[in-house]
């Protein structure tokens, strides 16, 4: 899969993100990103905001164990998450 890679510590994932939509959940795949609708309007960052802490949930980890590595002004972004058992593909599942 072309959305996310793994290793030890870290994965990476590869999104497309749709700021304004009715509820933040997970969208399926969108090329080569996964897509995740985002309840927040991308003003202020509270977008950005919104998608990581949806996947701090998701995934299981605190907050700060998240971060946005790019495309904090753009629709696709590129994220990193530390310490979680939780793989990639369970996303999908939910």
């Amino acid at each position: 899969m072309d959305w996310f890679t793994l290793t030890a510590e870290r994965i990476t994932l590869h999104l497309h993100v749709q700021p304004g939509a009715k509820k933040t959940e997970v969208a399926g795949l969108h090329g080569d990103c996964l897509k995740i609708r985002l309840a927040a309007p991308p003003v202020d960052g509270k977008a950005n905001e919104c998608l990581l802490r949806a996947l701090a949930n998701w995934f299981d980890v605190p907050l700060r164990q998240v971060s946005l590595k790019s495309g904090e002004t753009s629709r696709r972004k590129v994220v990193e998450i530390c310490g979680s058992r939780k793989k990639p593909e369970e996303l999908l599942n939910e």
